[in-house]
C-alpha cells in the first residue's frame, strides 16, 4: 500500500500531519534509515502473523498503516539534511522485501486449504512477474534507457492487493479472482517494459 502514497496530491495532504510526528522522531534519535527499516519488519511481521493465517481485513488495516512510513523516512530525511542516493537505494530495496512478503503471506494461506490450490502457482506468478517488474527497470536505468511504462506499476499492484485483502470479508472469492487478474497485469507489464526497454537499447 505504500506505492499509493507515490501519489503528489496525496503526500502534500497527508504531509501537514507527517511533519510534526517526523520531527518528533527526529528529537529522540531515530534516523530515517531507521524508520525506513522498522517499517519494512513490520509489513513482514503483518504478512507473517496476520495475512499468512488469513486474518486479511486486519492486515489490510495494518499494511495501509504502516504505509505510512513511506512518508516518514522520507520527511525525516529531508528534515535532517540526510537525503540522498543510499536512502533512495535502501528504501527500494525494502519495498521488494514488503511486496514479496505480502504475496508470499497470501500463497502460504492458500497451501493450506487444499480446495483451493489452484491459487498457489498464480499467486507466485504474480509475485515473479511483480519482481521482474521492478528489475527490468533498475536495469534499464543502470544502461541509461527510462522505464516509467506499465500496465502495474508498484502502486497499482499494491492498490489491487489491499483492496482484496480489505474486501475479503464481504466475500471469500474476491482474494483468488485479485489474484487472477493481479498475475495477468504483472506479466502484461513485463512484457511493455522489455519492448519499451527494447527500442531504446536495440
Amino acid at each position: 500500500m505504500t506505492a499509493v502514497l507515490d501519489n503528489a496530491t496525496a503526500r502534500s495532504v497527508i504531509a501537514r500531519g507527517i511533519d510534526p510526528i517526523a520531527r518528533g522522531l527526529l528529537k529522540i534519535g531515530l534516523t530515517a534509515d531507521a524508520v525506513t527499516w522498522i517499517g519494512a519488519l513490520a509489513v513482514v511481521a503483518v504478512a507473517t502473523f496476520v495475512i499468512a493465517p488469513g486474518h486479511f481485513v486486519v492486515g489490510a488495516v495494518l499494511y495501509g498503516l504502516l504505509g505510512l512510513s513511506d512518508l516518514l523516512d522520507g520527511t525525516m530525511a529531508r528534515l535532517s539534511g540526510t537525503s540522498g542516493p543510499w536512502g533512495a537505494f535502501l528504501d527500494s530495496t525494502l519495498d521488494r522485501i514488503v511486496d514479496a512478503s505480502m504475496l508470499i503471506a497470501i500463497t502460504l494461506f492458500y497451501v493450506t486449504h487444499p480446495a483451493q490450490s489452484w491459487i498457489v502457482p498464480v499467486a507466485l506468478v504474480a509475485l515473479v512477474a511483480g519482481q521482474v517488474t521492478s528489475y527490468i527497470r533498475a536495469r534499464a536505468e543502470a544502461l541509461g534507457a527510462t522505464c516509467h511504462v506499465g500496465l502495474a506499476e508498484r502502486a497499482e499492484r499494491s492498490v489491487i492487493i489491499w483492496l482484496a485483502l480489505i474486501s475479503s470479508q464481504l466475500n471469500a472469492n474476491i482474494m483468488p479472482f485479485a489474484l487472477v487478474l493481479l498475475a495477468i497485469v504483472s506479466v502484461i507489464t513485463v512484457v511493455q517494459r522489455l519492448m519499451h526497454v527494447k527500442k531504446q537499447l536495440a
